[in-house]
């Protein structure tokens, strides 16, 4: 981690830390802000509370510095890139920016740097957005509570004590614990809106195809998505402005005219239609959960929306297809990690097969050594049509049931997850509860649909809850702008975490 000496005078006691994207552009567009400023802020902010918190494996501040000091020169000739120019952001520690670490929070690739960047983030730096350091994450993205990282846990800002979820917690926590206002994430089966949710942020989920997933170390390709985390709605429609288009480096692209995300944001949809779904206000669901969320489907209805009931009746199997889709991908995706082409390679072997076998071995956390065995017994001989066909096929049935459910409504509302933010270790030994933990956010990783996680209010005991809120593929301005709906009518961005304090 470098932290240059210049970041120990910083402007983070104004607050400038505590600002979202929008704000500092703000600043920056009326002059009356450096992104030196801003930089040395973040700078200060991550040195005086990652060692509680955890969210970064590495931070490059003297290179952010650098290209604080051009963005400040091109604002000043009057040639400022947009409304990213100039602004910090944290980066999972999956998705490769050339000359960084790219390690997935596993010890496989300690000690590797990327030879080249990721599409999404070469588009934010020609947006004039600024990398500042490297987001810890649950290895290879497996795992919903940053336990199964490598390297360090990631505590939740809110309550030290609690996860601040998975797979992208570092990312969600350095924005939550306002180390950086906007961050970017991948999503496989929740992974940026269930740590959204748990710390109190924005984070969305885009339609499949919708941002290049070329750069983003591959899980389980047909699934995962890269997306943004940010204080609030704005943020995060301006950093999916940046990235969002096709890309010939990626096949699964969809070539899709882009919206302007930010034209509109703050002009409340019409005649809005909100499917309920009953499979997501039944057994499992916490009590104060299901309160937060349905006191937020209540603004929305104040607001003049109409209330729909729906069902989504293949939703049940959404956690055990995904549990035969992901680790089959899985297994083929990390076959390529095997201690010859590069990674970690044991330095005890006889032979080829004990090399692979012991590099292998050494290297995966528990938890990928299991989706790695359910995917290769899934695609094994004798068993693949038995497994993984038929998780195909009911993968398509939750897909037709989005789509017959979007005849009724204009976007589907609901939790995010069935609780609050749980203990650390609290569910380390019970995979299967941790698995539970993603059972409202996996079927739109299964259909291709975008969603995304907006903070809704707190417990009793002052921890975030988030509202789902998910729509037809390609349809992002719209979800933004719902979510922009919720957000006016609720002052959630000027509450802090009791770690500020």
């Amino acid at each position: 981690m470098t932290l240059p000496a210049s970041s120990t005078a910083c402007a983070g006691n104004n607050g400038l830390d505590h600002w979202s994207i929008r704000e500092l552009g703000q600043q920056l567009a009326k002059r009356e802000l450096t992104s030196r400023e801003i930089i040395e802020s973040s700078l200060t902010a991550i040195s005086s509370r990652d060692s509680r918190i955890g969210a970064f494996l590495h931070v490059d501040g003297d290179r952010a510095l650098a290209a604080a000091q051009a963005s400040d020169e091109r604002r000043a000739a009057g040639q400022a890139l947009g409304p990213l120019d100039g602004i910090t952001i944290s980066i999972k520690d999956a998705i490769c920016e050339v000359g960084q670490p790219a390690t997935c929070g596993s010890r496989m690739l300690k000690g590797y740097i990327s030879p080249y960047s990721a599409t999404a983030i070469e588009r934010l730096l020609a947006a004039g957005a600024i990398p500042l350091g490297r987001a810890n994450l649950d290895e290879f993205a497996m795992g919903s509570s940053s336990e199964n990282s490598a390297y360090q846990l990631t505590h939740n800002p809110w309550d030290l004590d609690r996860t601040p979820g998975g797979s992208s917690s570092g990312s969600a926590a350095s924005v939550a614990a306002r180390m950086v206002p906007g961050s970017l994430g991948s999503d496989t089966g929740g992974s940026i809106r269930q740590p959204a949710s748990l710390c109190g942020v924005v984070g969305l989920k885009p339609t499949y195809g919708r941002v290049s997933r070329y750069g983003l170390v591959a899980f389980a390709s047909s699934l995962e998505q890269i997306g943004p985390f940010s204080l609030d709605v704005y943020g995060a429609a301006a950093l999916l402005q940046a990235m969002a288009g096709h890309d010939p480096h990626d096949a699964t692209s969809v070539n899709e005219p882009v919206d302007d995300y930010l034209s509109k944001l703050d002009e409340p949809l019409k005649d809005l239609r909100i499917g309920l779904p009953q499979e997501y206000f039944g057994e499992g669901l916490d009590s104060e959960v299901r309160r937060i969320v349905e006191q937020a489907i209540e603004v929305y209805r104040s607001q003049g929306a109409t209330l729909v009931p729906i069902e989504l009746p293949h939703s049940k199997y959404s956690v055990a297809t995904y549990y035969i889709v992901a680790p089959s991908e899985a297994s083929s995706n990390l076959a390529r990690f095997d201690g010859i082409h590069y990674g970690y390679r044991s330095p005890e072997f006889t032979d080829l097969e004990s090399l692979y076998a012991n590099s292998r071995g050494e290297a995966f956390g528990p938890e990928v050594k299991r989706r790695i065995m359910l995917g290769t017994y899934a695609l094994s001989a004798g068993y693949a049509d038995k497994y993984y066909v038929k998780a195909l096929q009911i993968r398509r049935l939750i897909r037709q049931d989005f789509d017959d459910a979007f005849q009724k409504c204009d976007l589907i509302a609901g939790p995010v997850t069935p609780t609050p933010a749980f203990k650390l270790g609290e569910l380390v030994d019970d995979p299967l509860a941790m698995y539970l933990s993603d059972i409202y956010t996996i079927a739109a990783n299964l259909a291709g649909i975008p969603a995304i996680s907006v903070p809704a209010g707190w417990t009793a005991s002052g921890l975030p809850v988030g509202l789902q809120l998910q729509s037809p593929v390609f349809t992002e301005a719209k979800l933004l702008r719902a979510a922009r709906m919720l957000e006016i009518t609720s002052p959630w961005i000027g509450r802090l975490p009791p770690t500020l304090s």
